[in-house]
């Protein structure tokens, strides 16, 4: 199969099956495992938090912000 037959496969996928896909494709160009993907994403989480807490960084609305990326798709 082809790639290009093989993407047409996978984009009929239910929405769940894709994304477990490309989660499981997303792990495979990364050298890290699961785990220290997840503990990266821990850590990203508490700094971000912490530059809101301390005002290093100012928040928007989901309403705001959907706005502006409606903007950017036009």
């Amino acid at each position: 199969m082809n790639t290009e037959a093989l993407e047409r496969t996978v984009l009929h996928l239910p929405l769940q099956k894709r994304a477990e896909l490309a989660h499981k494709l997303l792990l495979s160009l990364d050298e890290q495992n699961e785990d220290e993907i997840s503990e990266a994403w821990r850590v990203e989480a508490l700094r971000r938090s912490a530059e809101i807490d301390s005002g290093k960084v100012e928040t928007i609305s989901a309403e705001d912000a959907s706005a502006a990326i409606r903007l950017l798709l036009k």
